[in-house]
């Protein structure tokens, strides 16, 4: 369980002998981001709750060199700083929340501050980083980056592209620190009953770029005692003449059952994403997804397709409340922070729902245009629209089925030049319904906003 952090020290004790070796100090990197992050989630029809929460987040990551010599050695180390600017009374979530943490009065807290460092090992073109402060961004993992802090995990992940043409990567991760938290916990599935977690998330897999305009991927991933993951993709851009492109974007995820979970042992089981399950909890899956983007010039049409398999929902690393002990977290107090919310390798990963619950079929379109092509670089924008049906009910005796849609929009703008080059600006909204799955003619509805200011600045 702590393979990692023993192995870190050592790397570390060997490291400090070597730190004014050329190459470690003259390529290294120190920058602080700075986010600033208003956040709204008006849930309709569901308590009529209205959470409206700001905070600050400082940022500060330095990344160094290598040593000389046949197999480099250096250090990444990274210190969040967050302030809560503003929860307003009665609209901070105490539990459950995705946003900020809460005090032992169900508060929000005032402030909060983590920090980790990962060493790292260079030989040839291959790079093995071991620690903290890692955030995969893979098709069987991506490391959550949506609310004011980052998600990050511990362990070990191997990235190597001596092969011309093809990156492959391998790893284990034994811990995550959710984007509202600042402890570690054992990594699970959403709706493994806050109890039971694994420490051991093995994976590896390869991009093949076959030619210039085609790429081929494969990855399996394990997460003990709860699931087995396969992924293939296919990604291919068609050069059409001037300015024109169409780009075709294929991904399959094959899901079963492993160990506890395949058993039904109390506390493993997965809860198919607040839908239907063919064997409970157990997790059985098929996603299919296919992405297609026509570019003309600034303006890009995707539409697509997603299909999930009806013996269960998609499902991805998300340990929700599971503590770093395996036990249940608690309900209320100081420890009440909410470790879930991964993002993952689908385009239905939308601002406010998921579109990955058992049966589902998506339909999918979206419309973006980049402004820096009509004299305004920096702004992009972004509208999409998403229809979910033939979702598995999993109300008892009703046989239906239900669907769901969400609307989208986005707006993004980077100052380009001056004393402010880099300020970033995010505006993001969504508006999403479902109807009553029992068949009574009601819906529900949750609308979000979210307002991001982002800088950075490099000190070297």
């Amino acid at each position: 369980m702590y393979k990692s952090s023993l192995a870190l020290a050592v790397a570390l004790g060997v490291l400090a002998q070597q730190a004014g070796a050329a190459g470690f100090l003259e390529d290294s990197k120190l920058n602080l981001s700075s986010r600033t992050f208003y956040y709204e989630n008006d849930a309709h029809n569901a308590g009529g709750f209205n959470q409206r929460e700001t905070a600050e987040v400082l940022k500060l990551d330095y990344l160094s060199g290598f040593t000389q010599g046949t197999i480099g050695v250096g250090v990444d180390a990274q210190v969040l700083y967050g302030l809560q600017l503003d929860g307003g009374p009665g609209h901070h979530v105490a539990t459950g929340n995705s946003f900020w943490p809460s005090d032992s009065d169900g508060s929000a807290q005032d402030d909060l501050a983590r920090g980790d460092a990962n060493v790292k090992f260079r030989y040839s073109k291959t790079e093995f980083h071991l620690g903290g402060a890692l955030a995969p961004q893979l098709p069987i993992l991506l490391a959550n980056d949506s609310r004011a802090m980052p998600q990050n995990f511990d362990g070990g992940i191997l990235t190597s592209k001596d092969l011309d043409n093809v990156t492959f990567v391998a790893g284990q991760l034994e811990h995550s620190t959710g984007r509202a938290s600042t402890n570690s916990t054992a990594l699970g599935v959403s709706g493994s009953g806050a109890f039971k977690g694994s420490n051991q998330f093995r994976f590896g897999g390869a991009d093949w770029k076959v030619t210039k305009d085609l790429t081929l991927q494969y990855y399996h991933a394990n997460l003990e005692d709860f699931y087995k993951q396969d992924f293939f993709g296919l990604v291919h851009v068609l050069p059409l003449g001037d300015d024109q492109s169409f780009k075709t974007d294929l991904r399959y995820f094959r899901s079963r059952s492993d160990g506890a979970n395949s058993s039904g042992d109390a506390g493993y089981n997965f809860g198919q994403n607040g839908g239907y399950g063919a064997n409970g909890g157990e997790i059985d899956n098929n996603t299919w997804s296919s992405i297609f983007t026509y570019q003309l010039g600034g303006s890009k049409f995707l539409v697509g397709y997603q299909s999930v398999s009806k013996d269960g929902g998609f499902v991805l690393l998300n340990q929700g409340n599971v503590t770093k002990d395996g036990k249940p977290a608690a309900t209320n107090g100081s420890n009440s922070e909410d470790n879930g919310g991964t993002s993952f390798y689908l385009f239905t990963d939308s601002v406010v729902n998921s579109f990955i619950r058992a049966g589902e079929q998506t339909q999918f379109a979206q419309y973006s245009y980049d402004f820096g092509r009509v004299g305004v670089p920096g702004l992009t924008g972004a509208i999409s629209y998403l229809k979910g049906t033939n979702i598995e009910s999993s109300v008892a005796n009703s046989n239906k089925t239900f669907g769901e849609w969400e609307r989208d929009a986005r707006i993004d703008y980077v100052i380009q030049t001056g004393v402010m080059k880099g300020f970033g600006t995010t505006l993001r909204t969504g508006s999403y319904h479902v109807s009553d799955h029992v068949g009574n003619g009601t819906t529900r509805s949750t609308d979000q906003t979210r307002l991001i200011f982002n800088y950075t600045y490099a000190f070297f």
